[in-house]
């Protein structure tokens, strides 16, 4: 009787160790959703100069990777400024987490200087993926 209860009282502990050794969370890989610009004709997609009041136009496609996307949010920051004003802000509905695509027009301000313009969007785990352009304004 001894020498059944020794094997399987190994094979239990042997068991045991590798079903709790496996149960182990993996760890969220944190991929940032993917964000493109538009680079069709009459699309802005590079760092440009330009004149006082032009219109720009800028478009970005983002794809969900690893989380639903969450929110588009652009902004901007004149002249170097450490901090950026947000133009445009917006919170996605579920049509729309898979994918979303969005133009947006803007104005040059009449004042020579320079307009940083950052796109950032956001998934569900806070992933942030962003794009920036900078004009200079002559």
């Amino acid at each position: 009787m001894k020498t059944i209860f020794k094997p399987l009282i190994f094979g239990i502990i042997l068991i045991s160790f590798f079903g709790l050794s496996s149960c182990r969370k993996n760890k969220d890989a944190r991929i940032p959703p993917n964000v493109v610009f538009k680079t069709d004709v009459g699309y802005t997609s590079a760092n440009a100069t330009v004149a006082q009041g032009d219109t720009i136009l800028v478009g970005i496609k983002a794809t969900k990777t690893e989380d639903d996307l969450k929110s588009y949010n652009a902004s901007y920051a004149y002249d170097g400024a450490s901090t950026t004003t947000t133009f445009y802000n917006y919170l996605l509905n579920s049509a729309e987490y898979n994918y979303y695509e969005k133009d947006l027009q803007l104005i040059m301000r009449n004042q020579a200087g320079t307009e940083k313009w950052v796109f950032s969007i956001v998934d569900r785990d806070g992933n942030i993926t962003q794009l920036s352009l900078t004009f200079t304004v002559i």
